[in-house]
């Protein structure tokens, strides 16, 4: 049988919706500058700086982690 085009589907009402749920991943910075701007208008005040590339020195990726 061949393929349905897509205007054929959307006549036949034959669509799916495929939403895929994906886990939420964390708000990376280029710069401790950024990441504390961002913490600041938060009003995040317990935080530390994780860099999650440290084997890279040409790329920083900086992850923002809340203390209690």
């Amino acid at each position: 049988m061949p393929k349905v085009h897509t205007r054929i589907k959307r006549k036949l009402r034959m669509f799916s919706s495929t939403k895929k749920s994906r886990k939420k991943r964390p708000k990376t910075f280029k710069s401790e500058e950024a990441a504390k701007k961002y913490a600041e208008a938060k009003g995040i005040k317990n935080y530390k700086l994780v860099d999650l590339q440290p084997f890279n020195p040409k790329r920083t990726k900086i992850k923002i982690v809340v203390e209690n």
